[in-house]
């Protein structure tokens, strides 16, 4: 099938998809529903949501009533009001589902100031600035040997040889994990985010159960970290800061969730994104072979155009009028990072895929104010090697999707479980 055909093909369906969604009324539309997130069909209701209702209530829904704020501009306002918009596991957590993943568990982005600096510095300095320059060099190496591995002129899963393998070797390095059992943070991490309906959810007992085994793990790992000096990893830096040297089990296996999590889907799925948005979009990566200068703009723009975190829940701890809307105190409110990130009067052409784009790091996939995400120059960093050593060893375009992906049932992460591609260098 030719490029044109595609090309009519996906007309059609876009065309038969909006006048779905014409045809729902407005006040039932709910765009918490993870199979359009799985089916990749949620974007006609956040664009009639951003031009009818951008502060929109959705009064019934699997997760209960929720606000969805869909527009940039007032999503950047929920996120510069922490005194209004709570984040606090207590209120309700981060995600749509109560509670930070239905765990009930505390982590540090699951928390208000003053409690959220506090920990939130007691693992900065893992990555800092310098931290990351001293890691490029490994970063760098194993991108070589995995890349060095793949086949050639055969089909293969470019989520689990490329995207898992390397962002979980990441991992390993920064909670200095043994790489032998670093397949134990890939599995924690799919367990913890995997919601009811998803074909990777057995039961909440079972999370529960698996997740207690990533404590236990992790425990171990603390007692041996206490009784040496301070190290430059995640659970050293936790176990000798003032700030964390006391947290209860439930805190300590939050935090181990936000930082898998943080380190593992949001890099693998921007990795995974990045070579489908090359395949959907052969003119840029012509362009990028041409120019491999433009890897440093690419990677912001593969990020925003994937946005691997869909979606932000706040709670109002007071009435606040937003958008000409009264949200009351209690009330859930979502911010869709993925709707904002499309939204045409912040960003520029934003439904196309532009590798040098003139302001690439305008967007909100990695959030804004005191929860920007930590770790969101390292993820930078993966990427832009990534790509580096990819033109390096295949110069011209080489990487070609081969079928369609296969999109993990979410409206918390935008992410994929299969990508098949063959590498076939010109």
């Amino acid at each position: 099938m030719n490029s044109h055909q595609n090309k009519v093909i996906e007309t059609a369906v876009s065309a038969s998809v909006q006048q779905a969604v014409d045809a729902v009324p407005l006040d039932e539309i709910n765009v918490s529903d993870p199979s359009l997130f799985q089916t990749n069909s949620i974007w006609a209701y956040f664009e009639r949501l951003r031009n009818e209702d951008p502060v929109h209530y959705c009064k019934k829904s699997e997760f209960g009533p929720f606000w969805s704020i869909t527009k940039y501009k007032d999503i950047m306002e929920v996120e510069t009001k922490p005194e209004v918009f709570s984040s606090a596991t207590e209120n309700g957590g981060i995600t749509i589902l109560d509670g930070n993943l239905g765990l009930g568990v505390e982590m540090f982005i699951g928390m208000d100031n003053p409690k959220h600096e506090a920990h939130r510095k007691a693992v900065n300095p893992m990555l800092s600035a310098a931290t990351l320059a001293r890691l490029e060099d490994t970063i760098r190496e194993r991108t070589r040997k995995v890349l060095s591995e793949l086949p050639i002129g055969e089909t293969f899963n470019w989520v689990d040889r490329v995207s898992i393998e390397l962002t979980t070797l990441m991992l390993a390095t920064l909670f200095d994990f043994p790489l032998e059992d670093r397949k134990m943070l890939t599995h924690w991490s799919e367990v913890s985010t995997a919601m009811p309906g998803a074909a990777n959810f057995v039961s909440d007992e079972y999370k529960e159960q698996e997740l207690g085994k990533c404590l236990e793990y992790f425990t171990r790992l603390w007692n041996e970290r206490a009784k040496l000096p301070p190290a430059p990893d995640f659970i050293s830096m936790m176990a000798h800061s003032e700030a964390t040297n006391k947290m209860t089990p439930n805190q300590f296996l939050g935090n181990l969730i936000l930082l898998i999590v943080g380190g593992n889907d949001t890099t693998r799925n921007s990795m995974t994104g990045s070579v489908l948005a090359m395949s959907q979009n052969p003119d840029q990566y012509k362009k990028l072979c041409a120019n491999p200068e433009l890897v440093e703009s690419m990677v912001p723009e593969v990020i925003r155009w994937q946005t691997p975190l869909a979606s932000m829940r706040r709670t109002a701890v007071a009435d606040y009028e937003l958008g000409g809307k009264h949200i009351k105190k209690g009330d859930k409110v979502m911010m869709w990072y993925a709707s904002a990130n499309r939204d045409e009067e912040a960003i520029e052409s934003p439904e196309e895929f532009i590798i040098d784009r003139r302001r690439p790091r305008q967007h909100l996939a990695f959030g804004f104010g005191i929860h920007r995400c930590l770790g969101n120059r390292l993820a930078e960093m993966q990427i832009r090697v990534l790509w580096e050593e990819i033109l390096k060893r295949w110069p011209e375009p080489s990487i070609e999707v081969v079928g369609e992906p296969r999109r993990v049932y979410s409206c918390i992460l935008r992410g994929y479980e299969a990508l098949p591609v063959q590498i076939n260098p010109k």
